[in-house]
């Protein structure tokens, strides 16, 4: 017979901002028909293709913001995260 031990540990979830992190990316999404920007750095362009977009499809009025921003995951006693 095995028995198992279980060790809980407290985990640490921020935004990453080692020099190192993937930067920060921005888009957008039709909720109609659901066609998407492509990622972009700079949320001017993802507004350009909101527009573009409802200029193109006059009875598509819904659209989601879509932000990946890099996390870090650390225990905070661990040794050097």
């Amino acid at each position: 017979m095995t028995r198992s031990v279980y060790r809980f540990e407290e985990w640490i979830v921020a935004l990453d901002d080692e020099p190192d992190a993937e930067p920060t990316v921005f888009g957008a999404q039709c909720a109609v028909c659901l066609n998407a920007s492509d990622v972009l750095a700079d949320e001017e362009q993802v507004a350009h293709w909101v527009r573009d977009h409802a200029g193109r499809h006059p009875s598509h009025h819904s659209y989601r913001e879509l932000i990946q921003r890099p996390l870090r995951a650390w225990m905070p006693n661990a040794v050097n995260p």
